[in-house]
This record gives C-alpha cells, structure tokens and sequence, in this order.
C-alpha cells in the first residue's frame, strides 16, 4: 500500500527571541495514512493539531522527527502542487468576485486560462454555488466561504487534501454535502486527511483516526476498531414484535443474561436532510444517502 503521509516521532518546540525554548506544541506525533483513506485528526484546542498540519504542508520545521508527504519532503515545490489546502479560517480578497478568486488561485499553479475557466465552473457547481460565480466573496457568509474555499482546496487536481474545520459555519444540508463529497474523492483515489472539533462529521467519514492530546498521540488506529465494544454484539432485526419475544427469550436462555432491545433509529443529520429535502424536492428525498448522486467534475476523477 502505498503511504500519502509517513510521519515518524515528530516534535516541534517554539523558542523566544533569544532562542530559548518557550513551548512544545507537539511533543512525539507519527502518522502513516494510506492512499485514498480518509484520516481524522483529533484533540481538543492546544493538542498540536494545526502544528502538525504546518510541517506535513513544509510551513514549519520539524525540531525533531522525519516525514514523508506523497514520497518526498513537503517544502518540495513539486509535493507542494499535488496538494490541496483548507485552513481553518478562510481569508479571501473581499473586492474579488467567486469567479475571479478561483481564476486567481488556479493561475498559481500555472494553469492554462482555458482550464482555469472550466474548473472554476465545474468547482462553482461542484460546491453549489455556481449562481454566486459573479458575487464579491465580501458579500458572501460564512457556510458560502467556507464552500469557496473547498473550492480553491481542489483548483489543483490535489492527491492529498488537508482539511482543518471543513464543515465550520456550513448548515446540516452543506455539511453532508461536503461529506458525500469527502468520500467520493477517496473512492477516486485522492487522500483526506480532516482535523476537527465536530465528531459525528469525522465518525461518519473517515476510515482511520488519531486523537492529539498536549502533543502527543493518545489513541491511534480505524475508527470503528476504536469504537468497538469488546464482548457485546448488536443485532438488527425486522422481525415482528411476536418474533422478537422468541428470539429475546432464545438469547436470554443461550446467554443467561437479559438482551437489550432497543428500536433501530437513524441520525438527526439524516432525517433533517430528507426531511427538508421532502419538504422542497420530494423527488430526491428518498436517494438522500446515494453516494452516486454527487457527481465529480471529470478532471477531479483523473490521474494529474
């Protein structure tokens, strides 16, 4: 398998002035993320998260430790262009209109004009607001900033997409249309890696996690090897409430102890999307949760 990201024993220590050493912000962090695995970075504030985001973009460097982003060192500008990059608070030139702020980051990795003006299209579609394409990105809220800026995070075909807070500020429709997008680029091949507060969005998407606490790694590994209840099974049944006094009554006599039976529900994401969605496009309620729905621009499902 081949590794987007191998990170081994790294610290970073900030020093003052005189060069003394004032804080470690990450003391002993290693990461090994798969190609085309969406990976979750967790902690709460000061853990480290967003220094170990700056030395696997090259922004910082490593006081100790060694790491490898797509199979070179990311100060390389050529790692540097196979990357994506959303940072936590989004700052575009305000006087720009969407069009243009997509034109202008794509003229940073030397794109042709012609190629610029259809991605942006597409990206514009892409994260839903191609009706904004004209707008100056002041005039713009939050969620719709946040959408630009995913935007400009794929401008450049990325392999590896860094992520920090993606969903901050977007609603529960914007929200699982990130997600679904999110795993659509894996599926492609492309590597996420998210750090963020918002749990269910990072439970409901990613295949690997690791938990940062004072700058070092505390809990590491699939997600649902982590939330696994060791000695307890759940069972989904359509059985009838009949049916189920049997099987409850088998299991009881199988186990000696008294089975837990509980309704099937689903998550308040999911049925406040169909819910709106039944509400304003009944046609499209019930496919709330196909993946094939969302489509990807052509250039975003090919090789760079």
């Amino acid at each position: 398998m081949i590794q987007a990201i191998e990170a081994n024993h790294l610290k970073k220590t900030f020093r003052d002035f005189w060069h003394r050493p004032n804080v470690t912000a990450v003391k002993d962090v290693s990461l090994h993320i798969t190609q085309g695995k969406v990976y979750g970075l967790l902690g709460p504030n000061g853990s480290g998260k967003s220094t170990t985001l700056k030395m696997l973009l090259g922004l910082l460097h490593p006081t100790s430790g060694s790491m490898q982003v797509l199979e070179g060192k990311p100060s390389d500008y050529a790692v540097q262009a196979r990357i994506g990059y959303l940072p936590e608070v989004s700052t575009m030139y305000r006087y720009l209109t969407a069009n243009e702020t997509l034109n202008f980051y794509g003229s940073l990795f030397d794109l042709p004009a012609a190629i610029r003006k259809q991605r942006t299209q597409d990206l514009l579609t892409l994260v839903g607001l191609s009706a904004a394409g004209r707008r100056p990105v002041g005039e713009f809220s939050r969620g719709m900033n946040r959408r630009l800026g995913l935007a400009q995070a794929l401008i450049n075909n990325p392999d590896l997409l860094i992520l920090d807070e993606p969903t901050a500020g977007l609603d529960p429709i914007g929200c699982h249309h990130v997600k679904q997008l999110l795993r659509r680029l894996a599926a492609t091949g492309k590597t996420v890696l998210i750090a963020s507060h918002l749990l269910a969005d990072i439970e409901d998407i990613c295949h690997e996690i690791s938990i940062l606490h004072h700058g070092n790694v505390i809990a590491q590994g699939p997600i649902q090897d982590l939330l696994m209840n060791q000695g307890t099974t759940t069972w989904t049944s359509t059985a009838t409430a009949e049916q189920q006094d049997t099987i409850t009554a088998a299991l009881q006599d199988i186990t000696g102890t008294q089975p837990e039976v509980t309704p099937s529900r689903t998550n308040l994401e999911t049925f406040f999307v169909q819910a709106v969605l039944e509400a304003g496009q009944p046609e499209k309620a019930a496919s709330t949760t196909d993946e094939a729905e969302l489509q990807l621009p052509a250039f975003l499902q090919e090789p760079r």
